[in-house]
């Protein structure tokens, strides 16, 4: 229940500092959603006021944040995560903490895990517009934000001054941004990328048997490419919180192998080995075996599908679980429509969709077009939409996982799709805020900017976003995107709703349309 749950953003729990923060960023009159209420009253263990107590250290929060699309998840953890990690800071008299030896490697304090390159951008991102009032270092460890290879010359502290610079883009790197590298407090990535920081490059590589090598034009087999071990670049002993965001995402068959392994190995390197397969019985929910990391642990998901409950209900019998009413729900603010094929040409269906959108908005008197997101299953699907739609006149971005966008380092590639960040106080320290949506006047003075400029013609800038699941997940999609296109048939319902869900967030209208059979 929701009842009794803080009605505003306030100090306490919070500090001072960082619900000025808060309030810079959502407004003096904002109140939290249904999901960071629960983690205002659930969360903060660590008082405001308290001095350090070794004694506690070994009280370690395990807790499921569980909430629809749009609902401010990310605030929900990243709050009493940073707030306890400033708190740890300014309680540490003797300040070992700080001067915890990381022999010359990254040493954060702090892992926010996410399923894509993308989403830790714009989670890094938005985690530094919160700490304008808290001095706290976040960097974004994206695959693509470091060295694409090994090198001799590349240090650690420059791979990791390298991804501050770039956590806003590969154009923000300068002189500010190359300054001495203090301590990392939260490091955010993919878990792949952080395994390989942790572990070395090819720290996983398997050279596969004689038999599978490929055969040359003479018929003689070639062997692979010899690929040495990496240098590690992080060390893991001062990790005191893990989130993991899309849980569903990073619990599944795809990633479940690398979370874990890291989950453990950050374990290990705090000096408490995890045994997570015990020989005497298998576990389930029946017969638990459960995991008690020795450091925080929060979950962050829109979905429980049936796999992650299992391993919750398994593995972490006493976890807190904190659930918003409407959890499995789309939006109250989202429509939904069905469109039945016609029969013929269905890219040619969706083309007459997306001019139907457009001339709704003229039929308004807006001079904005509205921005348009459509879901493929497959990359191909998505590619040859994209160029039809290219062809069509209608400027098109189509972004799959071997899209070449994706290798710049930034999510520039997203420009004008993805919610813009306000540069704030902090900005020459790399912070940057979302935007929260513009008001009425606001946005009608915006159209008539974009009217002169030419930012309403579909066919020179780009209105359409043509993607697959690669951008469902928790990316925080700007208020023009207020139609979402759903081309082919979702695995799964959880794949609907956040598919669905990346319209109509924060209480903004959208509407979802469905393309199928009648």
């Amino acid at each position: 229940s929701t009842r009794e749950l803080p009605s505003a953003f306030a100090s306490p729990p919070l500090m001072p500092g960082l619900l000025a923060s808060v309030h810079a960023l959502l407004g003096a009159q904002a109140r939290p959603t249904p999901i960071q209420a629960l983690s205002l009253k659930h969360l903060f263990k660590r008082k405001l006021d308290a001095p350090a107590n070794p004694n506690t250290d070994n009280a370690w929060l395990q807790a499921l944040l569980a909430a629809e699309t749009g609902s401010g998840k990310s605030m929900a953890y990243l709050l009493p995560m940073l707030q306890d990690l400033k708190l740890a800071e300014l309680q540490d008299a003797s300040g070992a903490a700080q001067r915890a030896k990381t022999h010359g490697l990254m040493g954060p304090r702090a892992l926010v895990l996410a399923p894509t390159h993308e989403l830790s951008r714009q989670l890094s991102g938005f985690a530094k517009g919160l700490l304008h009032n808290i001095k706290l270092r976040v960097l974004c460890v994206s695959n693509k934000n470091l060295p694409a290879r090994e090198s001799k010359s590349v240090t650690a502290a420059q791979m990791a001054k390298l991804a501050d610079a770039l956590v806003e883009g590969d154009d923000a790197a300068g002189p500010e941004m190359r300054k001495q590298l203090g301590e990392v407090d939260v490091a955010v990535g993919t878990p792949a990328k952080i395994l390989e920081m942790v572990k070395g490059r090819n720290w996983d590589y398997v050279e596969p048997p004689e038999e599978e090598w490929p055969v040359d034009d003479r018929g003689h087999k070639v062997a692979p490419r010899q690929r040495h071990l990496g240098r590690p670049s992080m060390r893991l002993e001062r990790v005191e919180w893990v989130v993991v965001d899309e849980a569903d995402v990073l619990f599944d068959a795809d990633f479940e192998q690398q979370t874990k392994t890291l989950l453990t190995a950050i374990s290990e390197a705090r000096g408490h080995p995890i045994d997570d397969h015990p020989a005497t019985h298998r576990p389930s929910p029946e017969t638990p075996a459960p995991l008690n990391y020795p450091y925080h642990l929060l979950l962050s998901t829109a979905t429980i599908p049936s796999a992650l409950a299992w391993y919750l209900d398994t593995h972490h019998p006493a976890l807190t679980r904190l659930a918003s009413p409407r959890l499995h729900h789309l939006p109250a603010t989202l429509q939904t429509e069905y469109a039945a094929w016609t029969g013929g040409n269905r890219q040619a269906d969706v083309e007459h969709r997306l001019r139907r959108v457009w001339h709704e908005d003229a039929l308004r008197g807006s001079a904005r077009r509205s921005k348009v997101l459509v879901f493929c299953n497959k990359n191909t699907r998505a590619q040859d939409l994209g160029r039809y739609l290219n062809e069509k006149g209608i400027a098109t971005v189509a972004l799959t996982s071997t899209s070449d966008a994706r290798l710049h380092g930034s999510n520039h590639h997203l420009d004008g799709f993805l919610r813009p960040f306000r540069r704030g106080p902090a900005e020459k320290e790399g912070a940057a805020a979302a935007l929260p949506p513009p008001s009425g006047e606001q946005e009608q003075a915006e159209a008539e900017s974009a009217d002169k400029a030419g930012w309403g013609d579909v066919s020179k800038h780009p209105h359409v976003l043509v993607t697959t699941s690669l951008l469902s997940r928790g990316l925080d999609f700007a208020p023009d995107i207020k139609h979402v296109f759903i081309v082919d048939e979702p695995r799964n319902m959880a794949d609907f709703l956040h598919r669905a869900g990346r319209s109509g967030r924060a209480g903004e209208k959208g509407k979802v349309v469905v393309f199928g059979k009648t």
